[in-house]
Protein backbone atom coordinates (compact mmCIF):
# COMPACT_ATOMS: atom_id res chain seq x y z
CA UNK A 1 0.00 0.00 0.00
CA UNK A 2 1.32 3.43 -0.98
CA UNK A 3 0.32 6.95 0.01
CA UNK A 4 -0.24 9.34 -2.89
CA UNK A 5 0.18 13.10 -2.49
CA UNK A 6 -1.62 15.42 -4.91
CA UNK A 7 -1.20 19.16 -5.34
CA UNK A 8 -4.54 20.93 -5.77
CA UNK A 9 -5.14 24.41 -7.15
CA UNK A 10 -8.32 26.14 -8.27
CA UNK A 11 -8.67 27.93 -11.61
CA UNK A 12 -12.03 29.62 -11.56
CA UNK A 13 -14.70 26.90 -11.66
CA UNK A 14 -12.17 24.12 -12.27
CA UNK A 15 -9.46 22.45 -10.23
CA UNK A 16 -6.01 21.31 -11.24
CA UNK A 17 -4.78 18.10 -9.61
CA UNK A 18 -1.24 16.84 -10.00
CA UNK A 19 0.39 13.80 -8.41
CA UNK A 20 3.51 15.18 -6.72
CA UNK A 21 4.82 12.26 -4.65
CA UNK A 22 4.30 8.62 -3.70
CA UNK A 23 5.26 7.47 -0.23
CA UNK A 24 5.60 3.86 0.93
CA UNK A 25 7.80 4.45 3.96
CA UNK A 26 6.10 5.79 7.10
CA UNK A 27 6.02 4.93 10.79
CA UNK A 28 2.24 4.65 11.05
CA UNK A 29 -0.99 5.40 9.23
CA UNK A 30 -4.53 5.61 10.59
CA UNK A 31 -7.31 5.57 7.97
CA UNK A 32 -10.66 6.12 9.70
CA UNK A 33 -13.72 5.54 7.48
CA UNK A 34 -17.05 6.61 9.02
CA UNK A 35 -20.56 5.91 7.72
CA UNK A 36 -22.44 8.66 9.55
CA UNK A 37 -19.66 11.21 9.64
CA UNK A 38 -16.65 12.59 7.85
CA UNK A 39 -13.72 10.18 8.01
CA UNK A 40 -10.17 11.22 8.84
CA UNK A 41 -6.54 10.14 8.57
CA UNK A 42 -3.27 10.50 10.46
CA UNK A 43 0.23 9.89 9.10
CA UNK A 44 3.28 9.67 11.35
CA UNK A 45 6.45 9.92 9.31
CA UNK A 46 10.11 10.83 9.68
CA UNK A 47 10.69 14.56 9.32
CA UNK A 48 12.89 15.44 6.39
CA UNK A 49 13.04 18.62 4.31
CA UNK A 50 11.42 16.68 1.45
CA UNK A 51 8.56 15.39 3.62
CA UNK A 52 7.99 18.81 5.16
CA UNK A 53 7.60 20.29 1.68
CA UNK A 54 5.57 17.35 0.39
CA UNK A 55 2.98 17.13 3.17
CA UNK A 56 1.67 20.67 2.92
CA UNK A 57 -1.76 21.76 4.24
CA UNK A 58 -4.28 21.89 1.44
CA UNK A 59 -2.83 18.98 -0.48
CA UNK A 60 -4.82 15.82 -1.13
CA UNK A 61 -3.86 12.43 0.30
CA UNK A 62 -4.89 9.19 -1.38
CA UNK A 63 -4.08 5.49 -1.30
CA UNK A 64 -3.35 3.32 -4.31
CA UNK A 65 -5.73 0.64 -2.93
CA UNK A 66 -8.68 2.91 -2.05
CA UNK A 67 -10.32 4.97 -4.78
CA UNK A 68 -13.39 5.90 -2.71
CA UNK A 69 -11.70 7.96 0.01
CA UNK A 70 -9.33 10.89 -0.38
CA UNK A 71 -8.27 13.26 2.36
CA UNK A 72 -7.23 16.91 2.60
CA UNK A 73 -4.24 17.75 4.79
CA UNK A 74 -5.44 20.17 7.47
CA UNK A 75 -2.65 20.02 10.04
CA UNK A 76 1.09 19.34 10.05
CA UNK A 77 3.04 19.10 13.29
CA UNK A 78 6.84 18.90 13.45
CA UNK A 79 8.50 17.38 16.54
CA UNK A 80 12.27 17.19 16.96
CA UNK A 81 14.01 14.97 19.48
CA UNK A 82 17.74 14.32 19.76
CA UNK A 83 17.20 10.77 21.05
CA UNK A 84 14.13 9.54 19.15
CA UNK A 85 14.54 11.48 15.93
CA UNK A 86 12.44 14.06 14.11
CA UNK A 87 8.88 13.28 13.08
CA UNK A 88 5.92 14.81 11.30
CA UNK A 89 2.31 14.19 12.30
CA UNK A 90 0.04 14.87 9.34
CA UNK A 91 -3.73 14.90 9.90
CA UNK A 92 -6.85 15.79 7.98
CA UNK A 93 -10.33 14.75 6.98
CA UNK A 94 -11.79 13.15 3.88
CA UNK A 95 -13.22 15.16 0.98
CA UNK A 96 -16.70 15.47 2.54
CA UNK A 97 -15.03 18.13 4.72
CA UNK A 98 -15.24 20.45 1.68
CA UNK A 99 -18.95 20.81 2.43
CA UNK A 100 -18.18 21.84 6.03
CA UNK A 101 -16.97 25.12 4.50
CA UNK A 102 -20.55 26.07 3.57
CA UNK A 103 -23.74 26.79 5.48
CA UNK A 104 -27.27 26.37 4.14
CA UNK A 105 -28.23 29.86 2.96
CA UNK A 106 -30.75 31.06 1.95
CA UNK A 107 -33.45 28.92 3.58
CA UNK A 108 -34.12 25.60 1.88
CA UNK A 109 -37.87 25.00 2.07
CA UNK A 110 -39.34 21.75 0.72
CA UNK A 111 -43.13 21.88 1.18
CA UNK A 112 -44.14 18.97 -1.08
CA UNK A 113 -43.17 15.37 -0.43
CA UNK A 114 -39.73 14.98 -2.00
CA UNK A 115 -37.21 12.16 -1.84
CA UNK A 116 -34.34 12.66 0.57
CA UNK A 117 -31.94 12.16 -2.34
CA UNK A 118 -33.42 15.13 -4.21
CA UNK A 119 -33.51 17.24 -1.04
CA UNK A 120 -29.85 16.65 -0.24
CA UNK A 121 -28.70 17.07 -3.83
CA UNK A 122 -30.67 20.31 -4.05
CA UNK A 123 -29.01 21.61 -0.86
CA UNK A 124 -25.54 20.78 -2.20
CA UNK A 125 -26.31 22.35 -5.58
CA UNK A 126 -27.63 25.61 -4.12
CA UNK A 127 -24.81 26.07 -1.63
CA UNK A 128 -21.76 24.63 -3.38
CA UNK A 129 -22.38 24.26 -7.12
CA UNK A 130 -23.87 27.57 -8.28
CA UNK A 131 -21.40 29.91 -10.00
CA UNK A 132 -20.00 32.61 -7.75
CA UNK A 133 -17.87 32.88 -4.65
CA UNK A 134 -19.63 29.95 -2.92
CA UNK A 135 -18.87 27.51 -5.73
CA UNK A 136 -16.63 24.54 -4.86
CA UNK A 137 -14.72 24.10 -8.11
CA UNK A 138 -15.34 20.90 -10.09
CA UNK A 139 -17.90 19.55 -7.60
CA UNK A 140 -20.49 17.44 -9.42
CA UNK A 141 -23.38 15.16 -8.54
CA UNK A 142 -22.31 11.52 -8.70
CA UNK A 143 -24.17 8.28 -8.06
CA UNK A 144 -27.24 7.74 -5.90
CA UNK A 145 -27.91 4.15 -4.87
CA UNK A 146 -30.02 2.54 -2.16
CA UNK A 147 -33.75 2.50 -1.51
CA UNK A 148 -33.29 4.49 1.72
CA UNK A 149 -32.78 7.64 -0.38
CA UNK A 150 -36.20 7.15 -2.00
CA UNK A 151 -37.95 7.95 1.31
CA UNK A 152 -39.85 11.23 1.07
CA UNK A 153 -40.18 14.15 3.43
CA UNK A 154 -40.96 17.83 3.79
CA UNK A 155 -38.48 20.07 5.58
CA UNK A 156 -37.19 23.58 6.04
CA UNK A 157 -33.61 24.34 7.05
CA UNK A 158 -31.42 27.43 7.21
CA UNK A 159 -27.94 28.38 8.44
CA UNK A 160 -26.95 24.79 9.38
CA UNK A 161 -23.45 23.65 8.46
CA UNK A 162 -23.98 21.84 5.16
CA UNK A 163 -21.83 18.78 5.89
CA UNK A 164 -23.16 18.30 9.42
CA UNK A 165 -26.75 18.64 8.19
CA UNK A 166 -26.18 16.02 5.46
CA UNK A 167 -24.90 13.50 7.99
CA UNK A 168 -27.91 14.29 10.20
CA UNK A 169 -30.11 13.33 7.25
CA UNK A 170 -28.00 10.19 6.81
CA UNK A 171 -28.82 9.19 10.38
CA UNK A 172 -32.53 9.58 9.57
CA UNK A 173 -32.46 7.65 6.29
CA UNK A 174 -29.81 5.02 7.11
CA UNK A 175 -27.70 6.07 4.13
CA UNK A 176 -24.33 7.76 3.75
CA UNK A 177 -22.68 10.49 1.69
CA UNK A 178 -19.19 10.67 0.24
CA UNK A 179 -17.10 12.82 -2.09
CA UNK A 180 -14.59 11.00 -4.25
CA UNK A 181 -11.92 12.25 -6.63
CA UNK A 182 -12.05 10.89 -10.17
CA UNK A 183 -9.99 11.55 -13.26
CA UNK A 184 -12.50 12.41 -16.01
CA UNK A 185 -9.93 12.78 -18.78
CA UNK A 186 -6.17 12.81 -19.03
CA UNK A 187 -4.99 15.13 -16.27
CA UNK A 188 -8.49 16.48 -15.56
CA UNK A 189 -10.19 15.67 -12.26
CA UNK A 190 -13.54 16.34 -10.62
CA UNK A 191 -15.13 15.84 -7.20
CA UNK A 192 -18.21 13.57 -7.28
CA UNK A 193 -20.83 13.72 -4.52
CA UNK A 194 -22.33 10.23 -4.00
CA UNK A 195 -25.23 8.95 -1.90
CA UNK A 196 -25.36 5.25 -1.07
CA UNK A 197 -26.59 2.62 1.38
CA UNK A 198 -24.97 -0.31 3.16
CA UNK A 199 -25.81 -3.92 2.31
CA UNK A 200 -27.47 -6.42 4.63
CA UNK A 201 -25.06 -9.34 5.10
CA UNK A 202 -26.49 -10.49 8.45
CA UNK A 203 -27.99 -13.89 9.22
CA UNK A 204 -31.44 -12.30 8.92
CA UNK A 205 -31.32 -12.47 5.12
CA UNK A 206 -30.44 -15.00 2.42
CA UNK A 207 -29.78 -12.76 -0.58
CA UNK A 208 -26.13 -12.09 0.31
CA UNK A 209 -23.42 -14.25 1.86
CA UNK A 210 -23.50 -14.05 5.66
CA UNK A 211 -20.76 -12.14 7.46
CA UNK A 212 -20.38 -13.38 11.05
CA UNK A 213 -17.70 -12.19 13.45
CA UNK A 214 -17.39 -14.57 16.38
CA UNK A 215 -14.89 -15.72 18.97
CA UNK A 216 -15.76 -19.26 17.95
CA UNK A 217 -14.62 -18.51 14.38
CA UNK A 218 -11.37 -16.95 15.66
CA UNK A 219 -12.00 -13.80 13.62
CA UNK A 220 -13.07 -11.68 16.60
CA UNK A 221 -9.85 -10.95 18.48
CA UNK A 222 -11.09 -8.43 21.08
CA UNK A 223 -14.63 -7.53 22.04
CA UNK A 224 -15.92 -4.46 23.92
CA UNK A 225 -19.68 -4.17 24.36
CA UNK A 226 -21.82 -1.37 25.74
CA UNK A 227 -25.55 -0.64 25.78
CA UNK A 228 -26.90 2.87 26.39
CA UNK A 229 -30.58 3.56 27.02
CA UNK A 230 -30.13 6.77 29.04
CA UNK A 231 -30.46 9.42 26.37
CA UNK A 232 -33.37 8.07 24.34
CA UNK A 233 -36.08 10.41 23.11
CA UNK A 234 -39.03 9.11 21.10
CA UNK A 235 -41.77 11.75 21.47
CA UNK A 236 -41.16 15.37 20.39
CA UNK A 237 -43.22 18.41 21.35
CA UNK A 238 -42.42 20.83 18.54
CA UNK A 239 -43.23 24.55 18.76
CA UNK A 240 -42.99 26.79 15.71
CA UNK A 241 -43.99 30.36 14.89
CA UNK A 242 -46.19 32.49 17.10
CA UNK A 243 -46.39 33.52 20.75
CA UNK A 244 -48.15 32.01 23.75
CA UNK A 245 -51.28 30.03 23.01
CA UNK A 246 -51.13 31.16 19.37
CA UNK A 247 -47.87 29.40 18.77
CA UNK A 248 -48.04 26.64 16.12
CA UNK A 249 -47.28 23.24 17.65
CA UNK A 250 -47.38 19.49 17.12
CA UNK A 251 -46.50 16.24 18.84
CA UNK A 252 -44.62 13.74 16.73
CA UNK A 253 -43.40 10.17 17.21
CA UNK A 254 -42.34 7.21 15.10
CA UNK A 255 -45.02 4.53 14.63
CA UNK A 256 -47.47 4.02 17.48
CA UNK A 257 -47.51 6.74 20.11
CA UNK A 258 -45.31 5.68 23.07
CA UNK A 259 -47.00 5.57 26.47
CA UNK A 260 -46.23 5.21 30.16
CA UNK A 261 -42.69 3.97 30.89
CA UNK A 262 -41.93 3.62 27.18
CA UNK A 263 -42.43 7.37 26.54
CA UNK A 264 -39.35 9.65 26.49
CA UNK A 265 -40.20 13.27 25.64
CA UNK A 266 -38.15 16.14 24.21
CA UNK A 267 -38.98 19.81 23.59
CA UNK A 268 -38.01 21.21 20.18
CA UNK A 269 -37.89 24.96 19.55
CA UNK A 270 -38.65 25.32 15.84
CA UNK A 271 -39.20 29.06 15.52
CA UNK A 272 -36.73 29.00 12.64
CA UNK A 273 -39.35 27.13 10.59
CA UNK A 274 -41.28 29.88 8.77
CA UNK A 275 -44.77 29.69 7.30
CA UNK A 276 -43.62 31.90 4.46
CA UNK A 277 -40.95 30.70 2.06
CA UNK A 278 -39.05 32.26 -0.82
CA UNK A 279 -39.32 30.45 -4.15
CA UNK A 280 -37.77 32.00 -7.26
CA UNK A 281 -37.65 35.36 -5.53
CA UNK A 282 -41.34 35.32 -4.60
CA UNK A 283 -42.91 34.97 -1.16
CA UNK A 284 -45.07 31.85 -0.92
CA UNK A 285 -47.44 31.15 1.97
CA UNK A 286 -47.24 27.59 3.33
CA UNK A 287 -50.54 25.98 4.30
CA UNK A 288 -51.17 24.95 7.90
CA UNK A 289 -51.03 21.28 6.88
CA UNK A 290 -47.68 21.73 5.14
CA UNK A 291 -46.34 23.73 8.08
CA UNK A 292 -47.27 21.03 10.62
CA UNK A 293 -45.55 18.48 8.35
CA UNK A 294 -42.38 20.62 8.48
CA UNK A 295 -42.60 20.74 12.28
CA UNK A 296 -43.00 16.95 12.42
CA UNK A 297 -39.86 16.51 10.32
CA UNK A 298 -37.95 18.89 12.59
CA UNK A 299 -39.06 16.92 15.64
CA UNK A 300 -37.96 13.62 14.11
CA UNK A 301 -34.42 15.00 13.87
CA UNK A 302 -34.31 15.04 17.68
CA UNK A 303 -35.26 11.42 18.27
CA UNK A 304 -32.58 9.44 20.11
CA UNK A 305 -32.83 5.66 20.14
CA UNK A 306 -31.21 3.11 22.46
CA UNK A 307 -27.88 1.92 21.13
CA UNK A 308 -25.68 -1.11 21.46
CA UNK A 309 -22.08 -0.47 20.50
CA UNK A 310 -19.36 -3.02 19.90
CA UNK A 311 -15.77 -1.92 19.40
CA UNK A 312 -13.49 -4.77 18.48
CA UNK A 313 -10.40 -5.84 16.65
CA UNK A 314 -10.90 -8.45 13.98
CA UNK A 315 -8.66 -10.75 12.00
CA UNK A 316 -7.04 -8.86 9.13
CA UNK A 317 -5.94 -11.77 6.98
CA UNK A 318 -8.70 -14.17 7.92
CA UNK A 319 -9.56 -16.73 5.29
CA UNK A 320 -13.28 -16.07 5.74
CA UNK A 321 -13.79 -12.37 4.97
CA UNK A 322 -11.73 -9.55 3.53
CA UNK A 323 -12.52 -5.92 4.32
CA UNK A 324 -13.50 -3.82 1.26
CA UNK A 325 -14.01 -7.01 -0.73
CA UNK A 326 -16.51 -9.16 1.16
CA UNK A 327 -17.91 -6.41 3.40
CA UNK A 328 -17.77 -2.62 3.67
CA UNK A 329 -18.43 0.18 6.13
CA UNK A 330 -22.20 0.62 6.30
CA UNK A 331 -23.04 -3.07 5.88
CA UNK A 332 -25.17 -4.99 8.38
CA UNK A 333 -23.42 -8.09 9.75
CA UNK A 334 -23.71 -10.50 12.68
CA UNK A 335 -21.47 -10.25 15.76
CA UNK A 336 -21.47 -12.79 18.56
CA UNK A 337 -19.39 -13.66 21.59
CA UNK A 338 -20.39 -17.19 22.51
CA UNK A 339 -18.42 -17.33 25.73
CA UNK A 340 -20.62 -14.57 27.19
CA UNK A 341 -23.76 -15.62 25.35
CA UNK A 342 -24.00 -12.31 23.48
CA UNK A 343 -25.30 -12.24 19.92
CA UNK A 344 -26.13 -9.22 17.79
CA UNK A 345 -27.77 -10.87 14.77
CA UNK A 346 -28.06 -7.66 12.75
CA UNK A 347 -25.74 -4.82 13.61
CA UNK A 348 -24.28 -2.12 11.39
CA UNK A 349 -20.59 -1.56 10.75
CA UNK A 350 -20.52 2.24 11.15
CA UNK A 351 -16.77 2.80 11.24
CA UNK A 352 -13.46 1.13 10.46
CA UNK A 353 -9.99 2.27 11.47
CA UNK A 354 -7.19 0.72 9.46
CA UNK A 355 -3.88 1.01 11.25
CA UNK A 356 -0.46 0.40 9.71
CA UNK A 357 2.69 0.43 11.83
CA UNK A 358 5.81 -1.63 12.54
CA UNK A 359 3.58 -4.47 13.79
CA UNK A 360 1.66 -4.67 10.52
CA UNK A 361 -1.98 -3.91 9.74
CA UNK A 362 -4.86 -3.97 12.20
CA UNK A 363 -8.58 -3.43 11.71
CA UNK A 364 -10.67 -1.82 14.45
CA UNK A 365 -14.36 -1.74 13.54
CA UNK A 366 -17.21 -0.04 15.36
CA UNK A 367 -20.61 -1.76 15.17
CA UNK A 368 -23.81 -0.07 16.24
CA UNK A 369 -27.50 -0.85 16.56
CA UNK A 370 -30.26 1.65 17.08
CA UNK A 371 -29.46 3.50 13.86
Amino acid sequence: MQIEIYDMSADGENISIQLTAVCDSFSSLLWDVQYYGCGSFEIYIAATPQNLVGFMPGRIIGRDDDKEHYGIIESVKLETNAENGDYLTVTGRFLMSLLSRRIIYPTLSITTLTSYADIVRQAVYRNAMVSGNRLIPSLRHGNTTGSCWEQKARLQVSYDNLMEWIFKICEITGGTANIRLEEISSGNYAFFFDLSQGTDRSIFQEENAHIVFSDSYCNLLTFDYSANYSGQRNTAYVFGEGEGTERKRTITFNGNEPAHLDRYEVYVDAKDIKQESQENGETVQITDEEYIALLNEKGAEHFVYPTEITESTIAVDGKQYQYNKDYFVGDYVTVEHQRFGLIQPKIQLVGMIESYDQNGRTLTPTFRTGV
